[in-house]
């Protein structure tokens, strides 16, 4: 089975990982419900160290005063499991993962950010959001939910570059690019 990055290679518009098995693997719709639920299971069971990038710890430990969340299209387990593994879990108000959002309301609809900021805040009233990923649908998911929040919210969108994506052949652009994770550093610094 060919990775993910390798069919954003391919397809630069992917949307999600419903759009990936759909659109590039050929599953029907059928099938990439029962692939996502299987995955679940399995990703939970995934032994695998997740090794985080470079300076990352020294970029929320920086931060730490400020309400992180992580909304993915990973398990809400694993997530929390790699945070605490690593000692910094404690920033994280909220942890959405896609086990916590229904196949039709995955990224980038805005559903699982408006839950994750209602889990943060208690509520998605002027806030100044920023939401780093790696994906161009992170990018989209950032600009739907500035959508959904409308003028009482501010939805800053970063892409991740360092990860090895490649922001600059997207359709859809983000606020800023992070080329390495120490950028992090000024692009978040700017708002605080």
């Amino acid at each position: 089975m060919q990775s993910e990055s390798a069919y954003h290679e391919a397809n630069h518009a992917a949307a999600n990982w419903q759009d990936l098995y759909v659109n590039y693997y050929g599953m029907t719709q059928e099938e990439m419900l029962q692939a996502g639920s299987m995955w679940a299971e399995h990703q939970e069971k995934n032994q695998t160290p997740v090794r985080l990038f470079k300076g990352i710890n020294s970029v929320i430990q920086q931060f730490s005063h400020l309400s992180h969340g992580i909304c993915s299209q990973n398990s809400q387990l694993n997530i929390r499991s790699v945070l605490q593994l690593n000692g910094i879990d404690r920033p994280f108000k909220a942890v959405v993962g896609y086990d916590d959002v229904s196949s039709d309301h995955q990224k980038p609809t805005p559903y699982g950010g408006i839950q994750c900021l209602e889990t943060m805040f208690g509520h998605t009233n002027s806030q100044l959001l920023m939401y780093i990923g790696d994906h161009e649908a992170d990018t989209q998911f950032a600009r739907n939910l500035q959508s959904a929040l409308g003028s009482h919210a501010r939805v800053i969108s970063v892409a991740a570059a360092y990860s090895h994506s490649e922001p600059d052949n997207w359709q859809h652009k983000p606020d800023y690019v992070a080329h390495h994770v120490e950028d992090l550093l000024s692009i978040i610094g700017k708002y605080t």
